[in-house]
């Protein structure tokens, strides 16, 4: 009777452990973009990088989780995340209103603004490219930034990455005086600017940064203030379907984490040559 009932208790034990072992086990599948260095890209032999592979790896590690990345075309990045093709979305994804209509996200794990380029032989006046404006709170001096913006590109092509927040930005501040032209990827509307097939575009200043220093880049400077907040919301977060709501915990927790001890700092600095890091939670 002692024996059958220590059996007993050694199968109880294993069913009881046999979740949480599996649960150590599971392997989070998190997409990127790759196509939009330094924070995700792709090499020469097909393997993705950049700023939101490290993070993500770094925040599996402390979840105690392994983790995957896959590419994934921007276009469709929340839709295939929606039907479970991958468990996480990061891809220096801002978070915003609308995108929280379908998708949770983490608490940001990073900063940054965005930034017109334009091709050099338009020779148009650049005028103070240091200058910040939040579109959340416009004062008179930023209003009168977004108008001169609004005169100086009235009738120029730019071009934008389709389904962005840089899209839905452009057509707000431009879609009455300009021709907006949305691109599948950012690789596609780099070659047209180079190409001088659009006269400029909006995007990610890091982006345009090493773009910038590319030979193709050499055609196109910076363009206007640095811009921030507004539909492109308070950060860049990581995004995961609404009902998973422990993954997002855990995620949150992780992120605070390496913000506090300044892993995020460090690894932006490394990619980024900026420190772009959150705010540390209060």
């Amino acid at each position: 009777m002692r024996i059958r009932l220590a059996i007993a208790v050694s199968i109880a034990c294993v069913i009881a452990a046999f979740p949480a072992r599996a649960e150590a086990e599971r392997t989070i599948s998190i997409a990127t973009e790759g196509a939009s260095p330094p924070w995700d890209g792709t090499d020469a032999n097909g393997n993705l990088y950049g700023f939101d592979v490290d993070v993500g790896l770094e925040l599996c590690s402390r979840m105690k989780v392994k983790c995957s990345f896959v590419a994934q075309d921007w276009d469709g990045i929340i839709p295939a995340l929606l039907v479970g093709k991958y468990d996480v979305i990061m891809s220096g994804m801002a978070i915003t209103e609308k995108r929280k209509q379908q998708i949770a996200f983490s608490v940001p794990y990073a900063s940054g603004f965005n930034q017109f380029v334009v091709r050099k032989e338009l020779g148009l006046d650049a005028g103070d490219t240091n200058e910040k404006v939040d579109l959340s709170t416009l004062g008179a001096n930023e209003k009168a930034t977004i108008e001169r913006i609004r005169s100086t590109l009235s009738g120029k092509a730019i071009g934008v990455l389709r389904s962005s927040n840089s899209e839905a930005v452009v057509k707000q501040l431009l879609g009455d005086v300009g021709s907006i032209r949305s691109y599948d990827s950012l690789d596609n509307l780099k070659l047209d600017l180079a190409a001088g097939r659009v006269d400029g575009g909006l995007a990610d200043y890091f982006t345009w940064r090493d773009f910038l220093e590319t030979s193709d880049g050499t055609s196109a400077v910076f363009f206007g203030p640095e811009l921030k907040g507004g539909l492109w919301g308070p950060g860049v977060g990581a995004g995961m379907r609404k009902d998973d709501t422990e993954l997002v915990n855990k995620f949150n927790a992780a992120i605070e984490a390496a913000t506090k001890d300044g892993t995020i700092k460090a690894l932006s600095l490394k990619w980024f040559k900026a420190d772009i890091a959150p705010a540390l939670p209060k």
